[in-house]
């Protein structure tokens, strides 16, 4: 991809982002200096939450962005009923968001925002997962083995549970990873 001598950079600290950007073949570097607090209105329309994310990260960081640069940002909600399942705060809220998932399908809702002077853009893709019922011994294994804190939901789909607990998806399997690779590069191309 011919990025005409612009420099990309993405602002998040998540490893799965960076492998997953890294697989588009382009260079970028990592810089995750941020003023932006995560906080949303209760009566925030629960799909808009990842928009507003991804954008707040984009405006809050740290410093003006040169006329060369890129900057890619991102945020990934689970959304279960009516339930917005972000980041687990310690094991026993991993061990009742698993337990909420269990038996039942949810929504990965992953918005991306691409910013340079002058310029914003924000795309997002929502994707369907379904779980089998987890028994309380394969929740506390995968607590106790992968240590799910960094994820929305408590589950990283590349992971054990979801190798033995996932048992159909509906849209990306990347954008469930937490970066929809599909709508960047697409992205990239037309900005």
């Amino acid at each position: 991809m011919d990025l005409h001598g612009r420099h990309i950079i993405l602002g998040s600290a998540s490893p799965r982002r960076r492998e997953l950007l890294a697989g588009l073949g382009i260079d970028f570097t990592v810089d995750t200096g941020n003023t932006f607090t995560e906080v949303y209105s209760r009566d925030t329309p629960h799909m808009d939450i990842p928009k507003l994310m991804s954008e707040g990260k984009s405006l809050g960081f740290h410093r003006p962005l040169k006329e060369d640069e890129i900057l890619i940002t991102s945020d990934t909600m689970v959304l279960c009923g009516d339930q917005v399942l972000g980041k687990p705060r310690d094991r026993q809220d991993a061990s009742e968001m698993l337990h909420l998932l269990s038996g039942r399908s949810h929504q990965v809702v992953s918005a991306v925002t691409l910013r340079s002077p002058g310029h914003m853009e924000t795309a997002s893709d929502t994707a369907t997962v379904w779980f089998r019922d987890l028994t309380e011994e394969e929740i506390d294994h995968y607590i106790d083995t992968c240590r799910p804190f960094d994820k929305a939901g408590a589950y990283g789909i590349q992971e054990w549970i979801g190798y033995i607990g996932i048992t159909r998806i509906e849209g990306s399997y990347f954008n469930i990873m937490g970066l929809p690779v599909h709508l960047v590069y697409n992205m990239l191309l037309n900005f």
